[in-house]
C-alpha cells in the first residue's frame, strides 16, 4: 500500500472537483430556473428539483471517475488516489459509489457545512488511515498516487 494521502491535497482536491462540478450544476440551475435568490418567492419543488440534479451530478462524477482509476481530476492533478483498505487496488464500482453518496447526499439534502466539518475533524482524528465517514463506509483509503 502507497502512504497515505496529504490532506491538504485532499482538501485541494475536493475544491477543484467541487468548482468544476459547480459550475455545470449552476448553469443548469439558471437554464431551469431553479436557482432562486428572492427568499420571498421560493419555489420548493424547483428548488428540490435543483438539489436532485445536482446530487446526480455530484455523485455521477465521483462514482464515475474514481471506480475507473480511483481518482477525480482533482486528485490526478495532486498526486493522490482513493484506494481499496484490503488491497490498494482501484475501488470497486459499488465502493465508489456507496463512498460518493455518503459524501455528497448530506451536503446536498440537509446541513452541508455541519457535515464538512464532521468529515475534515474525522480526516484528522482518525488513526491510522485518516478516514472520513465516507471512507469508512466504502473501506476506502486515500493514497499518493
Amino acid at each position: 500500500m502507497p502512504p497515505l494521502g496529504d490532506v491538504g491535497k485532499r482538501l485541494l482536491a475536493r475544491i477543484i472537483d467541487f468548482i468544476l462540478i459547480s459550475i455545470p450544476v449552476g448553469l443548469l440551475d439558471w437554464a431551469f430556473g431553479t436557482f432562486q435568490t428572492d427568499t420571498d418567492d421560493i419555489n420548493y419543488g424547483r428548488s428540490i428539483l435543483g438539489s436532485c440534479v445536482a446530487a446526480v451530478l455530484y455523485i455521477g462524477y465521483e462514482w464515475w471517475m474514481t471506480r475507473a482509476t480511483g481518482q477525480t481530476l482533482g486528485k490526478k492533478w495532486l498526486g493522490v488516489r482513493i484506494a481499496m483498505l484490503d488491497n490498494g487496488a482501484a475501488p470497486t464500482s459499488s465502493a465508489a459509489l456507496i463512498r460518493a453518496c455518503v459524501f455528497w447526499l448530506p451536503t446536498l439534502f440537509c446541513c452541508p457545512c455541519l457535515w464538512i466539518v464532521l468529515i475534515g475533524i474525522l480526516l484528522l482524528l482518525d488513526k491510522p488511515y485518516r478516514q472520513g465517514l465516507h471512507d469508512k463506509a466504502a473501506k476506502t483509503v486515500v493514497v499518493t498516487a
